[in-house]
Formats: structure tokens, sequence, C-alpha cells
């Protein structure tokens, strides 16, 4: 976005009109950094403007491993991650938000396309940590704290790597090459990962192993269930089941007529697995309204368009063989479901509860000094610390939302913690810099460029097969959606300031050093701030 240099009347330093601008101006102009609103909304904390802006030059490589400075997982979070970042992206009110998420599956996919690995730690510590949980949250400690230069010990209860999402992410939004292409390329690092290796207590696994330290990042796998007067010949599972046994040999019996009770995406999920597998009616019953269903909206979408069906402002109150009494309810003027009394019959060969999912706290039976309060571990929120000296935790086992990206962040977080704890230090936080709001940006300098939408897969394909419903971007299209990015606070050096100071203040300083003011020359004219195309540069007071 450089520009032409305008004519300009340069004064010799030596001049007696040189040095004396200082008493002209009012205010001075000063380069400023910004946060981007993506990167402050992130949970895994990755600096998105930081490899878009590798991406946008074409050096995917170089994108890459800066976004896997703070994420391992980008071919998995660009199909699962729900994206917030998306939600909060200054193009979003100019035209439409950047494909933050498309262009992060496009690094991935195009990472494991040509076989990029993680490098090593040049420098071993000496310390050994335990991991106890293969999932997003595990995965993710192990991966940062290897990086670090520790021996990490990962120790999984299941039989295959990837914890929830694997279990609990069907394959038709996660295909299982992807994901064990990730968990992989971790495990290459020098990782150990042991599986089918449950840890009984703690404490003594630590004792016993040796272990400096513990990171537990154990996932939400128990169901949780409800209690629904039934007849012995009603069919009830739960989701937990349903979906984890979709990893086995033989899928599960679910019949033609499927009820599944719940409004979150796991109910979503096996509904729609539930018309995979030849049900011909799959029909979710959620006692509040669309509006207030935790489910995130077009997984909702993508539902209806596959032909699941959703009895709103429903519960249910009696499985009868095949028969489910259905009662009608109303929200109140909080929003809260109330009952009618108004009934009706609901045919079914089984009904599945995807009604939440607990975590088995049974490892931390004995240990002192810690807080547990509904089902999950108190922690120190800024190291990740429980109340047991050594001993950190993360992902569904501590207060937080519970999904992939929250994980993520968990791991990376505690990591970090854990490596200034075995280190005798603390890390403090460190200070954040201001928010680039929208009103920062001139937009003039912005013409529209409407969001590439990402392929999807035809719905007579999506309802009878497991093939993977969201398409990724071409190499253009992923090109393309990068330069979209306004870089929102951050200067990328245009040369705009440069370009249309009347004065030669601005110095150049070279590539990726971007600029300077000769306030001997700088009049303070504020042409340099009203033409930055990214609100990078702000006018202060002149003292």
């Amino acid at each position: 976005m450089s520009m032409q240099k305008p004519f300009a009347i340069t004064l010799d330093p030596g001049s007696s009109l040189a040095n004396k601008t200082g008493s002209w101006r009012s205010e001075r102009p000063v380069y400023v950094d910004r946060l981007p609103p993506c990167n402050a909304q992130c949970p895994a904390g990755e600096d998105i403007q930081g490899w878009l802006y590798h991406a946008e030059s074409g050096d995917y490589e170089r994108a890459w491993r800066h976004l896997t400075r703070e994420n391992p997982f980008p071919a998995i979070m660009g199909r699962v991650c729900y994206h917030s970042c998306e939600t909060v992206c200054n193009r979003g009110r100019l035209d439409s938000a950047v494909g933050i998420n498309s262009v992060e599956r496009f690094l991935g996919d195009e990472a494991l396309r040509r076989g990029w690995q993680f490098d090593p730690p040049s420098v071993e510590s000496g310390k050994h940590v335990l991991v106890v949980g293969a999932g997003p949250c595990g995965m993710s400690a192990a991966y940062h704290l290897r990086r670090l230069g520790h021996t990490v010990t990962v120790k999984e209860a299941g039989p295959m790597m990837g914890g929830m999402m694997r279990f609990g992410i069907p394959k038709y939004r996660l295909p299982r090459d992807v994901l064990d292409a990730e968990m992989q390329r971790i495990v290459n690092m020098g990782v150990e990962v042991e599986l089918g290796a449950k840890v009984g207590r703690i404490t003594e696994g630590m004792r016993m192993g040796g272990f400096d330290a513990a990171f537990l990042a154990v996932g939400a796998h128990i169901a949780r269930r409800a209690y629904i007067p039934a007849k012995d010949s009603s069919r009830i599972l739960d989701a937990v089941t349903v979906l984890r046994s979709m990893e086995g040999q033989e899928p599960p019996l679910l019949g033609r007529r499927v009820v599944v009770y719940g409004g979150g995406n796991t109910a979503i999920d096996v509904a729609r697995t539930a018309k995979r597998l030849g049900a011909t009616e799959a029909v979710i019953v959620y006692r509040r309204t669309r509006e207030k269903m935790p489910a995130h909206d077009f997984e909702v979408e993508e539902a209806l368009e596959e032909g699941v069906l959703v009895k709103w402002l429903s519960t249910i109150k009696q499985a009868d063989g095949g028969a489910l009494t259905i009662e009608k309810m109303t929200l109140d003027a909080q929003g809260n479901a109330q009952p009618t009394g108004q009934y009706e019959t609901l045919q079914a060969d089984s009904l599945v509860l995807a009604l939440g999912q607990d975590v088995d706290l049974s490892l931390l039976e004995g240990v002192s000094g810690l807080v547990v309060n509904d089902g999950v571990v108190q922690v120190d929120p800024q190291t990740m610390m429980t109340g047991h000296t050594g001993l950190f935790a993360g992902g569904d086992m501590v207060p937080a939302e519970r999904n992939v990206t929250v994980a993520v962040g968990h791991g990376k977080k505690a990591a970090r913690h854990i490596d200034a704890w075995l280190r005798g230090k603390r890390i403090e936080p460190a200070p954040r810099h201001a928010l680039a709001s929208f009103e920062h940006i001139n937009t003039w300098y912005y013409s529209d460029a409407p969001k590439t939408v990402r392929p999807q897969l035809e719905l007579a394909r999506r309802t009878s097969s497991f093939d993977e419903v969201q398409g990724g971007l071409t190499e253009d299209n992923a090109l393309f959606e990068a330069r979209r990015c306004l870089s929102c606070g951050n200067c990328f050096e245009c040369d705009n300031c440069y370009g249309v100071c009347p004065d030669n203040a601005v110095i150049k300083l070279g590539p990726g050093k971007r600029f300077q003011i000769n306030l001997d020359y700088c009049k303070g004219c504020g042409m340099c701030a009203a033409e930055c195309p990214c609100g990078a540069i702000e006018m202060v007071p002149q003292t």
C-alpha cells in the first residue's frame, strides 16, 4: 500500500530554520502497538495477526511455525474451534470478518501434506514431568513442556490419543487421520505416551515414577444421568457411550427412530450421527427455545439441513418401551422452563441422554491441600497449580468453559508455569497493550472483499456417510483470505506515513524495523496519524 513520495522542502540540519519545530507543535506523533481484538479473544493465546502476516506473504511454513509457538494443533483447530476470534474481528464491521479459522486449517493441512515437524529442544533440563490425559489439554502441555527442555511422560487411560476430541467429536467434523497426525508429531519430539495406563493415585504415581511435577488433564468422560421412570424394555443410552462406540469395530445399534435428550453440541452430534447410521427419524427434545440452546447455531443449522428434528420447549417424563411421554414447557419471565401439564407421546427405538459430562476424580483420593467444588478442582487462576505443591490441573478438571480451544490454552499456560516452578521462579503477567478498536482503523483504504466461504459436502453424502462435511480453502483462497487482515493497531510498513509527511520527518529504518519520527522536522500536523490505515500512530501532547 505504498504511496508516491510528494514534493517537500528539506531543511539543512545546520540551517537557522532547522531544529525549531518543537515550538510549533502542540502534539507529536508516536508509533504504538495495540492489541488486535482477535488475539485478545483467542482462548489458546495465539498471535493471530502475527501468523496471518506471514501467511499473506505466501510464507506458509513461517506462518505455521509462528502459529504453533502457541498452539500445536492448527489442522484440528481449523475444524473444531468455534472461532470466537472472528466474532470480534474489526473487518466484520467493514464487510465480513477475516476467515481466521479457515486459514488456520489451510496452514495445518499444508503442514501435514509437506511433513513439517517440530524441532526437539536444544537443551535438556533434567526435569521429568508427568501428564495425565492425552487429550487436547494434556498433549498441549506435553508439547510446551518438551519445547522447554523437560522430559515428559503422558499416561492415558484409553487405547488411543486424542481424548474427547476422538471420543466426543464425530469423524464428519474431525477426520481421524488428521487427529492422529497432529498427535504423533508431538510424540516425534520425544514425548513418551503410555496408552491404557490409568493412574490410580496421583501422589503414589509421582513418587514411584520419580516425577518432579505433574499436570492433570483428565477429560469429562462420565455421562450425567437423569431420573426418567422407564420400563425394562426401554432402551436408554448416554451420548458419551454412543460417540465412544463409534471408534470401535461395530457401530451402536440405535434403531430407526432415535430421540436425543439435551441441547448442547453433544446432543447435536449424536442426532447427526444417528442419521448417518440409518435412522429415519432423529429427534432432539430440548426444554427451552432455540435462542436459549447452548449448542452453536451453525451446528444446529447443519443438523436441521440434514433432517434432524427438534421439539422445542419439551421435556421427557417417562419411557415405556418404545413410547416416550413428552411434557410441553413454557418459559417464565426469567427465561426458565416451567411445566404446563400438557403431554404427548413420541415413538422411539432408543433414547440417548446428552445432559453433560463429569470428570473422574478418583486419582485425587488422599491428596492433601486440594479444594474440589461442583466436581472440579480449584486452581490458582494465574499458575494453574492446585492446592497441592507441584500438582497442576487444567481443561475439564477446572472451572472453565469446556471446549478444545480453552483446553489447549490451559495446557500451554500450565506448562509455562510448571517450567517456572521447576526453575524456582514465578512468571508475572506481562502488561497488555490497549485494544485496537474499529475506531482506530482508517477504513477508506480498504475496498470491500467479502469473506471466502468454505465448501461443504453435498447434502446427500452428508447423511449417508461420515465423510468430512466442511471443506478447506485452496491456496489462492487462503492467500486472499489472509490478505483481508487489517493489521489492526500494528504497523505493517505500508509507507503511508513516509509518503504523506510534508516535512520529510519520517525515517524508514529498513524492512521489519518500521519507522522513526525526526522531531527536528516534524511540525505535529498529524497527517501521518490521519493516513495510517491500521491506527498505529497516535498524536500525544507535546511536552
